[in-house]
């Protein structure tokens, strides 16, 4: 039986060198921002929304001409896993 992630972080890298990670509930979340938000406006400088559903009350903003790369990574959380440290 396969096992479902938890949640996805996406790793975001930045022009300078910054690093920047978010978390999607489900890859799907993430597909729809990428396809929707991000390329549509990829050659734009004008900031775009990063949904950061984790933490309360902060935002990201990003200029889409400035994401260089993204890596998407599957979270898993089982019960094995949290007693592994």
């Amino acid at each position: 039986m396969p096992r479902t992630p938890s949640e996805y972080s996406v790793h975001l890298l930045l022009d300078g060198g910054h690093r920047e990670e978010v978390r999607f509930a489900t890859l799907q979340d993430f597909q729809k921002w990428y396809s929707s938000t991000l390329v549509p406006k990829q050659d734009s400088r004008e900031f775009l929304n990063v949904p950061i559903k984790n933490i309360q009350g902060e935002y990201m903003v990003v200029r889409p001409t400035s994401v260089l790369a993204i890596r998407v990574e599957p979270i898993f959380t089982s019960s094995v896993e949290r007693f592994d440290e």
